[in-house]
């Protein structure tokens, strides 16, 4: 007979930690869910009718035309300075490898601030060009920042990181030796990159820019910034400035059809292709010589550049030469509210992510099955944009207040008040559907790092499930733990459509205070809390920068 404390007789007992993972995923799926009720609703139908003849067909040609062009974008500037610097060898690649993903630090709405600023007529570089030239207006060409192409550039600098990241392994794990074997039987360096290298890292490069079109769906700042009509733009409209929650509610659950039409492309696009884990070897790079060595180091500083140096520089300037007016109590009251909100975020969602991804391992058979479902439910929250999620919370959570409300005044109490949507609660709630999974996906990862051998080794010597989680598995996580906690953290210090959306009162924070000295041309105000958001930003970077730079590299050849 098995003795009680070991496994096969642990996991017959139902463990309350799936229990959690049924109620985690039932609040993230709710606002969704909220959405979609909406085309249920009595006299709605006249509304959609509306939409649909008014303003649906621009919103889905800009926003399939800005999918198009920074998904193109993308998958071409991250997919080509990885396989750069995974294969090759050049002038600054070392420390390109690891700074590349620096513009994942830069938000794409300050990306947009900056360069309106840098480009538009009256900015340094157009009023440069005509004291050198004499020019006057008229006299010259020159892009216009504004609209779908200003758009798409700077999603493009800021989201080329994701593809960059994932092509990057792949070429290194997956890529490196076959396309050696290839070159050794006479194939080129270019034909062995088209007919080997790029095949295996297709699934990666479009796992990448799928989350780059996610992020790009997501925005608001940037887009509403250049006035391109979106959904994200629609939905924000239909909300505060016509009042209509319907119209609201319908134009999210378009986006979310449109967010799960991209999930179903990308998985399309990868086929029946799998990630496997690379070998310890790899293979050497191939060196670079003259002119061809020097244009890669320009084609990977360039997006560099682009994406981090330039903005950072000239937000760094203005700062300096400007100044924020508003530095002082104003700027530590909004650091105060990001820095707040962000840590509470961040503590719930890694607590949270604990339970989820250790209950998930604790279950067997059918449960466990059951519970790696539910970890990966939630993971859909992260691809939902935040101007769909603040909807869908909202419109049930205003329902739930105002019966709240109706119910204490039956009593004979005064009106409560809004209890939810007018404090924190209901704007906590939407951070953590959004950016759990990335605490979840943290946590697991890090779980299955600890062989099952150590559970049972605890087990054998009495330790239960809770003294297995204190003296073995924390010990053992402090590390995912704490990267948990600090991506959620950055996430939420730079999510700008929820917490436009859903912010009490007189409630701002660093990102709000960005995009409203922004929208009335006060960048200079502005640089302060956006080189805050930047800073903050580079912090789990440099993490990643370290884990790139100290990872398993291929020899130089």
């Amino acid at each position: 007979m098995p003795r009680p404390d070991l496994p096969s007789a642990v996991s017959r007992r139902p463990s309350p930690l799936l229990l959690l993972a049924f109620a985690v995923a039932a609040l993230v799926a709710l606002p969704l869910a909220g959405i979609v009720a909406q085309f249920t609703e009595p006299g709605t139908a006249a509304t959609w009718r509306h939409l649909a003849a008014h303003v649906l067909p621009e919103y889905l040609a800009n926003t399939a035309l800005l999918c198009l062009s920074t998904g193109l974008a993308v998958a071409v500037i991250g997919g080509g300075t990885a396989w750069l610097v995974a294969m090759h060898d050049f002038p600054g690649r070392r420390w390109l490898e690891w700074a590349l993903v620096l513009p994942l630090a830069m938000p794409a709405y300050v990306l947009a601030y900056v360069y309106t600023d840098l480009l538009q007529y009256a900015g340094p570089v157009q009023s440069g060009l005509r004291a050198a030239f004499g020019w006057q207006r008229g006299d010259y060409w020159f892009p216009e920042i504004y609209g779908l192409g200003g758009a798409a550039t700077v999603f493009a600098a800021s989201f080329y990181v994701y593809v960059y990241l994932l092509a990057r392994t792949a070429f290194l794990e997956r890529a490196g030796g076959a396309a050696e074997a290839a070159r050794s039987l006479g194939c080129g360096a270019w034909g062995a990159f088209l007919r080997v290298s790029l095949p295996l890292a297709r699934p990666a490069i479009a796992a990448g820019t799928a989350l780059a079109l996610m992020e790009t769906l997501a925005d608001y700042g940037a887009v509403a910034y250049y006035a391109l009509p979106t959904f994200t733009t629609g939905i924000y409209r239909a909300w505060f400035a016509l009042g209509d929650r319907a119209a609201a509610a319908q134009l999210a659950a378009t986006l979310l059809g449109f967010v799960l039409l991209l999930l179903t492309l990308e998985r399309a696009a990868r086929g029946r292709a799998r990630f496997h884990g690379g070998s310890r070897r790899r293979s050497p790079r191939r060196a670079l010589h003259g002119v061809a060595a020097w244009l890669a180091t320009l084609g990977c500083a360039l997006p560099l550049a682009i994406g981090f140096v330039l903005p950072a520089g000239r937000l760094l300037a203005l700062a300096h030469a400007d100044g924020d007016a508003q530095l002082g109590p104003r700027f530590l009251t909004l650091a105060g509210n990001s820095l707040a909100i962000s840590a509470l975020t961040a503590a719930l969602a890694t607590l949270l992510a604990l339970a989820l991804a250790y209950g998930a391992r604790l279950a067997r058979g059918p449960a466990r099955r059951a519970a790696g479902l539910l970890n990966r439910g939630i993971a859909l929250g992260y691809a939902v944009p935040g101007s769909v999620i603040a909807v869908g919370i909202l419109i049930p959570v205003t329902r739930l207040d105002h019966a709240i409300a109706a119910l204490w005044q039956s009593l004979g109490q005064p009106h409560p008040g809004l209890l939810l949507t007018g404090g924190l609660a209901a704007l906590v709630y939407g951070y953590l559907v959004r950016f759990l999974s990335v605490a979840v996906q943290t946590v697991d990862t890090g779980l299955s790092r600890i062989t099952v051998s150590m559970d049972e080794a605890a087990r054998s010597l009495g330790r239960g499930r809770g003294a297995l989680l204190r003296e073995v598995h924390l010990p053992l996580l402090r590390g995912s733990l704490a990267s948990a906690a600090l991506l959620v953290f950055v996430d939420t210090m730079k999510e700008l459509p929820a917490t436009l959306v859903m912010r009490p009162f007189n409630f701002d924070t660093l990102a709000t205070q960005v995009y409203t000295l922004a929208a009335d041309e006060r960048l200079a105000e502005a640089s302060t809390a956006a080189l805050a958001i930047v800073a903050v930003g580079v912090l789990p970077l440099i993490l990643l920068s370290r884990h790139i730079a100290q990872g398993t590299q291929p020899q130089d050849g």
